[in-house]
């Protein structure tokens, strides 16, 4: 049962963090996956943190537009939960910790997926497409750290490391108050 528990809580995560993804007209790098990401891989270790970054970007894609670009964005997702649970392996759930490690991530991964990969896949000479990633970038750092410090602890404290989080107490959610 405790599996069954575990993989209820994952596919919370992913469905939750899908359905928020697919908000129309929100400001595209402002999103819930690093948020997430971070205390799945602390909680489900480096295959539980790869796969949740990896298929975070997968499943979207799916509904909306799959191409070259997933397997690249869904392989540095991958990576960043990876690095997740390897950064969080002696460190705690924190506020602080999030964004720190957020900071970094966002900064790794969006110099990755933008200068580095449109120079290589679109031919962009690669200083213009560092400037062109700098406001890109600005806005993917500001809601990264934002919801590292406010979504991140809350998710893994509610949902990732709490036993009561389990299918069986999923019901209750759902029960008609006592008219006692």
């Amino acid at each position: 049962m405790k599996k069954v528990n575990l993989l209820v809580k994952y596919v919370f995560g992913l469905v939750v963090c899908l359905l928020l993804r697919l908000i129309p007209y929100r400001v595209p790098n402002i999103e819930p996956i690093m948020a997430t990401t971070m205390p799945f891989g602390k909680q489900f270790s480096y295959l539980g943190g790869f796969a949740f970054g990896f298929l975070s970007i997968v499943l979207f894609d799916l509904l909306t537009k799959f191409g070259l670009w997933t397997w690249i964005t869904a392989g540095m997702y991958g990576l960043v939960g990876l690095a997740a649970a390897w950064w969080f392996q002696k460190r705690p759930a924190t506020a602080l910790n999030f964004a720190g490690f957020s900071i970094v991530a966002t900064l790794v991964y969006d110099f990755i997926t933008g200068p580095i990969m449109s120079s290589f896949m679109f031919k962009m000479p690669f200083m213009e497409s560092l400037i062109g990633q700098i406001p890109f970038t600005l806005w993917h750092l500001g809601g990264n750290v934002v919801f590292a410090v406010v979504v991140s602890p809350v998710l893994y404290k509610w949902v990732v490391s709490n036993e009561s989080f389990a299918i069986a107490n999923l019901g209750q959610l759902f029960a008609r108050p006592d008219k006692s």
